[in-house]
């Protein structure tokens, strides 16, 4: 990078670290370079003026050519501690030559060069990075109001320059895009009291607190209802401490509990658990709704109003309270955080109220209808539970337990918040603490002053028959039957009427927020993909309205309802729920112990995490035994749901950690195992080179291996690691075979030559006992015309593989395997890139490149291939061999046979692969037959010993076939075609045969004569008995090493395997597969 200058000027450092360079010759041209390690400015000058270099002008830089250096800044403290920097005037162009800003010394001291490195800025100066957040920042955050930022790439910080300047300016173009995708915009944060404290507290003293905490204390009496309400903070205590080990393990976005689950145990369980948290919080805004309606149609009855009848009132009432609260939220976090604080203050006021109404002497009409003041005795009375309605423990915990749902009402809205990490854990659990505290006090106070039941007349008091009569009749008073006796105990009625309104219009408020920001969480995550027009965000703060108004028709059909009693059960079990996962979620990180678990928030135990995990499920079956088994089916039925859809999501959940850990562990334990005969199953390596130009052989493998055994698919690459960079680097095949549900892994290596390369596959494929024992190779179609260094080559992968043991199968189509020709080649830069910065460039631009030649010069083609459409798929390939080849296995077989030509004992390899693909329900309809040689005059007894060695082996067959004329000798038209085939590579007088070693000689033909003519009358046979058969599975001719020239090797498995159906070749390594013992 140059640029020519034509003003005289100087090199100024800005103290961010920025540059900006100017010539310093009087009125001459020059030239500004930047090296990879640092700043260098050059001068293209002819002449240098060495006084200047001898005798820098004082308290300026030595100059390095024909610059010196000087520090400019607006702030005369950015300079470098020590240095003495000049004072510069730099003009703007819109000043009309106004000085902008001066610097003035700051030190007596001359900066001279032995200084220079206190004038360097650490970090800015090379093309290395200092460490900074941003560079950990995912792509689309907005931290700090500046784009995202990458750090040096390894190819930027490693190769030569002119590569590092193409990836720079391809990475910066990748951030410019994704910057264009989501430009920060500002938001209006909360801080931990007015984002999670306040409304915390204001949902834990929601409708329970002023309509139903007498009702409990009635039912469950003073003791039991202090049980009630200290197992309700047990579950959120655990529970907050398992959220605030989450929340400081990582930052915190929007929504909540969905978040934090989500991220921990994965997309499954997360997705699970937002829909049915969301739908729990705005069945919540039902509950508050209807709980304000009850108060309302109360009061209206005192002034003898009514609009319908009780429940209908309730109704009317409830729908128009959620059209308001609808309204308000509509306008946005910011009045709905105003509101927030009001109804706190109003609804503090009415706890203060009533606490100072129990200690004012009851009037008359008061003790008519219960209140009757402190009693020693009543509070022993009321200490006891007395259940009604065929109410019990559990029943009443239900109703009361929605009231502890509260403490997640700031995480609901955790995108919303300054500091979510810091703010959830501190504001919940103080809420938690306060609300516990006054419920508990609350519940003693009633429980010492009211009793359980009251006719509403002094007399009935006075005289003492209230217990009698209310066992006969229905009394409207007392704990068990008014829901207004907050409001008789308090010592100014009306502000328990304005708190009641506070805290039900508050929690409703809260849920009606937090409910539509969860949803928008989840539907942005694309999860359930149909969902995804309700994540559409309005305005600064991206507010869910869309949500809102799904969240107001759901809170509708449960006001419908009308009773308070009957919906509060509903969301007890989806919280219980909700809770439980965020316990396990706990519990499963500190478990899998991953490197990236390290929570800040140190107070909590995994064994409490699952304790508590455990004790919400098992509150939940003691509430409602159905509706929690209700609960587990919708999550699991989720679950399995987005477990079969498998959504394009990596969060690194613990689930992940726990595959890992549990895979690893495994794998180090079978290492240990000695093998045994009857746990041997055919683990494949197939050289498929790139997966999707063979997918025949690959399907054909993946129905041998899949869910059962392992499957590598081997690519060797031709030539130095540098020049395939991209397809090394790249992750295309591996995608491919995702993509097609091919359980299986991609290997891919460099090498001169292919045998080179097949044997380092060979070698160091696998793991331990994951390892690879047999391959999968295709039949090389085009031996005939291909040079004779690469069948020679193929012959020798055959021999490599035997030399290690592996078992060598060699897989043949009558359409071909290879559909690389049906491939559209997407031009690449260069076809043959020479030089690294080609390579780069093409990993950059076309990341997923693959190859699918064989040949050397396809090898180096470096391009992109994808299908073509049916009109151009023929490029050189008939259409319908193309089409079939490609369906060749991925489909259902048909009714057919898998004829098995076990000729040789091989150990048992060419048996058990038959009878394994057989199981497969792609070959479901596929029957076994097994053909083997006998001798004619016991053919009975041949076919008998077989089949009562396939019974001992337990191996599934329709019919055995002996074949006695195997050493028959062929026909004679056979013989013929075989001479013909051989002819061209037969060894002639001027030859050597040690410069033509893969050629035929005349010795070795009539040397393997009745060998030759086995091959031929096999290839007779085979014609004769299985030319129908779906596929046929026959023993591989051993190839001796040095004995066997490579072309007479492929001349009798051409004859073997030629116009034949899909033929399977092969050998095992003469190891026992089989067993018939138990």
């Amino acid at each position: 990078m140059a640029a020519e200058l034509e003003n005289p000027g100087t090199l100024n450092i800005g103290a961010d670290g920025d540059s900006v360079c100017e010539m310093a010759e009087n009125g001459e041209k020059g030239s500004l370079s930047l090296d990879c390690d640092g700043l260098e400015c050059k001068s293209n000058t002819e002449k240098e003026s060495k006084e200047n270099y001898d005798n820098p002008p004082p308290n300026t830089l030595k100059p390095h050519g024909r610059f010196h250096v000087e520090f400019v800044s607006e702030n005369p403290s950015d300079a470098p501690f020590g240095v003495n920097s000049t004072v510069t005037t730099s003009k703007s162009p819109e000043s009309d030559g106004t000085p902008v800003s001066q610097k003035t010394p700051t030190s007596p001291r001359t900066w001279n060069g032995e200084d220079s490195m206190q004038m360097r800025t650490f970090g800015h100066n090379t093309h290395e990075a200092v460490p900074s957040l941003s560079f950990y920042r995912n792509v689309f955050s907005t931290g700090a109001g500046e784009g995202p930022r990458c750090r040096p790439t390894l190819q930027e910080l490693h190769e030569e320059q002119d590569v590092t300047g193409l990836i720079s300016e391809y990475q910066n173009s990748k951030v410019r895009e994704e910057s264009e995708i989501q430009s920060p915009s500002p938001q209006l944060k909360f801080g931990w009291i007015k984002g999670v404290l306040v409304r915390c507290l204001l949902n834990i003293w929601g409708v329970m607190l002023f309509l139903r905490l007498s009702w409990v204390v009635g039912q469950a009496g003073i003791g039991l209802s202090i049980v009630i309400i200290l197992l309700s903070a047990v579950v959120t205590v655990l529970t907050t401490l398992s959220m605030a080990a989450i929340c400081t393990n990582g930052e915190v976005k929007g929504g909540g509990a969905y978040y934090m689950i989500s991220r921990s145990l994965g997309p499954e369980f997360g997705g699970a658990i937002g829909l049915i948290f969301s739908l729990a919080n705005a069945v919540a805004v039902a509950m508050y709704v209807v709980g304000f309606a009850e108060t309302v149609r109360d009061l209206m009855k005192e002034h003898n109003v009514k609009i319908v009848d009780d429940i209908n009132d309730i109704r009317i009432i409830g729908i128009i309270t959620v059209v308001l609260l609808l309204g308000v939220a509509l306008v946005g976090m910011a009045w709905e955080a105003r509101a927030q604080l009001v109804l706190l203050v109003i609804l503090i006021l009415a706890i203060v109220d009533f606490v100072i109404g129990t200690f004012i002497p009851p009037s008359d009409q008061e003790i008519g209808k219960g209140f009757i003041g402190y009693k020693g005795t009543l509070f022993v009375e009321n200490g006891k539970p007395s259940y009604t309605d065929g109410h019990q423990f559990f029943s009443v915990f239900a109703i009361f337990f929605p009231a502890a749902t509260g403490i997640l009402a700031g995480a609901n809205i955790s995108g919303d918040l300054a500091d979510a990490q810091s703010a959830i854990p501190k504001g919940t659990l103080l809420a938690i603490l306060i609300s516990t505290t006054v419920y508990v006090g609350m519940a003693v106070m009633l429980g010492s002053c009211v009793i359980r039941e009251a006719t509403g007349y002094i007399e009935d008091m006075v005289s003492g028959n209230f217990t009698t009569l209310c066992s006969n009749e229905t009394c409207d008073y007392g704990l068990l039957n008014d829901m207004q006796v907050v409001q008789l105990v308090s010592a100014w009625g009306p502000i328990i009427y304005a708190g009641v309104f506070s805290a039900t219009l508050s929690s409703a408020l809260a849920s009606m927020v937090g409910a539509p920001k969860v949803f928008q969480a989840v539907c942005k995550d694309k999860i359930f993909p149909k969902i995804y027009y309700f994540a559409h965000g309005s305005g600064p703060s991206n507010e869910p309205r869309r949500a809102y108004i799904l969240t107001f028709f759901i809170a509708v059909i449960f006001i419908l309802i009308g009773e308070l009693n009957a919906i509060a059960p509903i969301i007890s079990g989806f919280f219980l729920m909700s809770y439980a996962l965020i316990n396990f979620s706990c519990f499963s990180a500190s478990l899998a112990r991953p490197p990236g678990w390290r929570p800040g928030f140190r107070f909590y135990n995994m064994w409490m995490a699952l304790l508590a995990s455990l004790l919400c499920l098992s509150v939940m079956f003691m509430i409602n035994w159905w509706a929690a088994l209700l609960t587990i089916v919708i999550v699991g039925a989720l679950y399995l749901y987005v477990n079969h859809k498998k959504p394009e999501i990596n969060w690194g959940s613990s689930t992940q950690a726990f595959i890992y850990t549990q895979s690893l562990q495994s794998t180090l334990k079978l290492d240990n195992i000695p093998q045994h005969v009857k746990n041997f199953r055919p683990q494949c390596l197939v050289l498929s080179g790139a997966p999707n130009c063979r997918p025949a052989l690959v399907y054909f493998v993946n129905h041998l291996t899949k869910n059962t055994s392992l499957m590598i698919c081997g690519h060797v690459l031709k030539g130095e690691q540098k020049q395939h960079l991209p397809q090394l680097m790249s992750e295309y095949q591996s995608s491919w075979l995702k993509r097609e549900r091919i359980k299986g892994f991609y290997a891919c290596t460099c090498a001169p030559t292919l045998l080179s390369g097949v044997e380092a596959l060979m070698q160091i494929s696998g793991i331990g006992k994951f390892r690879p024992n047999t391959v999968f190779l295709g039949y090389k179609n085009n031996w005939r015309t291909d040079d004779a260094v690469s069948v020679e080559e193929y012959v020798n992968i055959i021999h490599s593989a035997f030399d290690i043991s592996y078992g060598v199968c060699i897989l043949r189509l009558k359409e071909g395997l290879d559909i690389s020709s049906a491939l559209e080649r997407t031009e690449g830069l260069d076809e043959k890139p020479e030089s690294i910065k080609d390579t780069v460039k093409e990993k950059l631009l076309n990341d997923g490149d693959t190859q699918c030649e064989d040949s050397e010069d396809e090898q180096q083609k470096h391009t992109t291939n994808k299908l073509s459409s049916s009109t151009k798929l023929v490029k050189g390939e008939p259409i319908k061999d193309v089409i079939k080849t490609l369906k060749m296995f991925q489909e259902k077989q048909g009714k057919g046979t898998i004829d098995v030509w076990w000729l040789f004992d091989d150990g048992g390899l060419t048996l058990l692969v038959p009878h394994i693909i057989s199981m497969k329900s792609q070959w479901g309809n596929c029957k076994l037959r097994v053909f083997t040689s006998g001798k004619a005059d016991q053919i009975d007894r041949d076919r008998m010993s077989m089949a009562s060695m396939l019974n001992k082996f337990r191996i599934d067959y329709s019919a055995v076939e002996i074949l006695p004329d195997i050493n028959k000798k062929p026909q004679k038209e056979s013989i013929r075609r075989f001479e013909e085939l051989i002819e061209p590579y037969m060894l002639n007088h001027e030859e050597k045969e040690e410069d033509f070693p893969w050629k035929i000689t005349h010795a070795s033909l009539q040397s393997f004569k009745d060998k030759t003519n086995r091959q031929i009358r096999l290839g007779e046979l085979l014609h004769q008995h299985s030319k129908d058969a779906k596929l046929i599975v026959m023993s591989l001719p051993m190839p001796r090493k040095k004995t066997v020239s490579s072309y007479l090797y492929m001349s009798w498995l051409e004859t073997l395997s030629k116009d034949l159906p899909p033929i399977l070749l092969m050998r095992g390594n003469q190891t026992s597969v089989l067993t018939f013992y138990s």
